[in-house]
């Protein structure tokens, strides 16, 4: 009931997989700086097909709001976004550009 609530919720990870207008337009870039505005881990890059992962590990509200961000920033790049959402693993430090 207090913020000790808030340390003892689980993490969770999410994979996203966007596809649309979404390489060489800042999209990873831009992910990284609005990701230093939530406590999440994790890394965006580039795939060979043409799509960005991103992969992030925070509370679930977090992340929610954290990729709600995404989705408001880079509206109308976005065609399509997959998400699979796993428990977390605690692997990441910081939230980084994979390349």
């Amino acid at each position: 009931m207090g913020s000790s609530d808030q340390h003892a919720a689980p993490i969770e990870r999410r994979q996203a997989f966007y596809s649309g207008h979404v390489q060489g337009v800042g999209f990873r870039e831009t992910t990284r700086r609005l990701a230093a505005g939530f406590v999440i881990t994790g890394f965006v890059r580039n795939l060979a097909d043409g799509r960005v992962e991103m992969v992030a590990e925070g509370t679930p509200a977090e992340l929610s709001r954290f990729m709600a961000a995404i989705a408001e920033r880079m509206e109308g790049r976005i065609r399509q976004v997959a998400v699979d959402a796993r428990p977390g693993t605690g692997e990441f430090d910081d939230f980084q550009i994979r390349h």
